[in-house]
């Protein structure tokens, strides 16, 4: 069955690609089916890391989702998906490694790639969502925001996830990660074995609280900070009860004496 889904897939793809006139607008499905309401309020899946920052647990179909500031978040985010199923794509990112991707556990043959779309990027990525579950794209600081909006549009109306690496008008949800902490390493000795991240989720409608987690990277995982743990003041209880001893409830109570 996949090898079908594959085949349909990449035969869709080949017909729109092989059109470098095909305008954004009219890049869509040939038959012109649409998604059903049902297929459109499905989500995503997302590690159990990063559900807090999602209003609904995860991707929601025909989301357009903003990741600033780490591209290991972003692929995060498409091997929770690929692991489960998904397809996705990458499009205008040269230097992404998918050795790197298949390390955070992106399933790599389920992700096409298109490095340098050049000037058809619109054309791309309308016909990418109209095959795929998951587009991730770089679009540039040369990106019209008509031409934003049209795609945005487009993966609502085909009920795909549109994950940009910068600015988005009008998206509908943005993760900001600040600056990593790394962890590990002693006065001239260790390695880096961890790092902290900050991320603030933002966005409109469900999402327009900012939410706020401590997430932690380690050995190719994403995972929620654990809270600090209470600092005792003094000597901790357990080692109080170790130096006093063993108290034997037979033994007869201290006597006081008045002095």
């Amino acid at each position: 069955m996949e090898t079908h889904v594959l085949s349909w897939r990449c035969r869709r793809l080949s017909v729109v690609l092989a059109v470098p006139s095909l305008s954004p607008a009219s890049a869509g499905l040939l038959d012109g089916t649409a998604l059903v309401q049902a297929d459109q309020e499905r989500v995503l899946p997302v590690g159990d890391g990063l559900t807090a920052l999602f209003p609904h647990g995860g991707l929601r179909r025909g989301s357009t989702v903003v990741v600033r500031g780490s591209i290991t978040v972003l692929l995060a985010l498409l091997a929770e998906a690929t692991t489960q199923g998904s397809w996705a794509a990458v499009v205008g990112m040269p230097e992404l490694g998918m050795l790197a991707a298949a390390e955070l556990g992106v399933v790599v043959e389920r992700v096409a790639v298109v490095p340098r779309p050049g000037a058809e990027f619109g054309a791309v990525v309308a016909a990418l969502l109209d095959g795929m579950d998951i587009v991730a794209v770089e679009p540039g600081a040369g990106l019209a925001p008509q031409l934003a909006r049209r795609l945005s549009a487009r993966a609502r109306n085909r009920g795909s996830v549109l994950l940009s690496c910068s600015s988005w008008p009008a998206a509908d949800l943005e993760l900001t990660c600040g600056a990593a902490t790394w962890s590990g390493l002693g006065l001239g000795h260790g390695h880096l074995t961890s790092r902290s991240l900050p991320v603030q989720a933002k966005g409109r409608g469900a999402a327009a609280r900012p939410i706020r987690r401590d997430l932690t990277i380690a050995d190719g995982t994403i995972g929620e900070q654990a809270p600090p743990q209470p600092t005792f003041i003094g000597t901790p209880f357990a080692d109080l009860v170790e130096s006093v001893g063993p108290v034997d409830p037979a033994a007869p109570a201290p006597v006081e004496v008045a002095g």
